[in-house]
């Protein structure tokens, strides 16, 4: 059995899944691909030349963190700007570590992000940020006269040569954490199997998609990021997702010659900016390869971006997986109620809890 937890008023309410007698949960889960091809196939879409780290950083002291900003390389051309805080009042010379991601239009130094990296360093754990594609120091002037984030996304919709494909929409990002992972195990002051990861929105989707596939992550908490695409798009709740980035869509649907934004033009934006969303890498079936890894899921109830009847699916098929795996105390899911799409106080308590038992 696994539990999903709601608080109403002041006490909490426990629903139990009774998911190995529920026909549904299992019809669900049996027209998943195996685990092991969405992995393989999800790594060969996103691969490309390994490139030297190439790493740079400037350290700060103070009295209660060490704080070190600067980058490393993902790409030959793609810098990934990255900020480290440190525990100071301690001896040991290596950590665990926790990689926090922003949302959408957000950045590495926004206070709820550099907040939670000053907890984990109280914590004695490191706390670290990158910039996600687009984003923060990445996003510069001549990018920002371009349309920045939105229009990269609408150029890589644009682009008509395969062989150079960009997906700025959340798999790029994706592609950059991975290879970040690579360089931090090879840091003296990491240890390399008590690595976790969180974010927040589009930063809770990036943790799915890929600390699922990366084993080397071993604790992991989406916050507002569980959904379904599918789920979403056939049920015509994508309004709140699609509005994140309305730009591409809307000229997606000039091009394709819609006066609007519909189902159908959505569906040909995603399928090559981000092939595979409301198939084998939508969140219901990807989530599973988690298991039995240590994983908090932390939605909200009223959450237009990640609408919750599409959630639920994504939360059986873990359940399930979980249940399957004997790793049910690994598993636990909350929904704050009646709050839209926003990081609560208690999901932050709950988050910096979970990785205090687990990693």
């Amino acid at each position: 059995m696994n539990s999903i937890f709601y608080k109403q008023s002041g006490r909490l309410l426990l629903l139990v899944l009774l998911l190995l007698s529920c026909k549904s949960g299992m019809a669900q889960s049996d027209s998943y691909l195996p685990a092991d091809k969405v992995a393989s196939d999800f790594t060969s879409l996103l691969k490309r030349p390994a490139t030297p780290f190439r790493p740079s950083f400037e350290v700060t002291r103070t009295d209660s963190v060490i704080i070190e900003k600067g980058f490393i390389y993902s790409e030959a051309n793609e810098k990934i700007p990255i900020l480290i805080y440190k525990p100071v009042h301690t001896k040991l010379k290596s950590f665990p570590v926790v990689i926090c991601l922003h949302g959408t239009g957000g950045n590495k130094s926004q206070g709820d992000i550099k907040r939670f990296l000053y907890k984990f360093s109280t914590m004695g754990i490191m706390g670290i940020a990158i910039d996600a594609r687009y984003h923060g120091e990445r996003l510069t002037d001549s990018l920002k006269a371009t349309g920045g984030y939105v229009g990269a996304i609408t150029r890589a919709w644009q682009n008509t040569d395969s062989s150079h494909q960009e997906h700025p929409f959340y798999f790029d990002t994706v592609y950059d954490l991975w290879r970040l992972t690579d360089y931090l195990i090879t840091r003296p002051d990491v240890q390399p199997k008590r690595i976790g990861m969180t974010g927040i929105s589009m930063g809770g989707i990036e943790t799915w998609m890929a600390a699922s596939v990366d084993k080397r992550i071993k604790v992991a908490v989406p916050m507002i990021g569980v959904q379904s695409f599918k789920w979403s798009l056939e049920n015509n709740k994508w309004q709140g997702r699609v509005g994140t980035i309305k730009g591409a869509h809307l000229q997606a649907a000039k091009d394709l010659g819609d006066s609007a934004i519909n189902q159908q033009n959505i569906l040909q934006l995603w399928n090559k900016v981000v092939p595979g969303i409301t198939g084998e890498f939508d969140c219901p079936s990807m989530i599973r390869l988690f298991a039995p890894r240590p994983l908090l899921i932390l939605n909200s109830e009223l959450d237009q971006n990640c609408p919750l009847p599409g959630a639920k699916i994504a939360f059986s098929a873990a359940a399930a997986t979980y249940e399957s795996a004997h790793a049910t105390d690994k598993l636990k899911i909350y929904v704050a109620p009646n709050t839209p799409h926003k990081v609560t106080p208690e999901h932050e308590q709950m988050m910096f809890e979970w990785f205090g038992k687990w990693l």
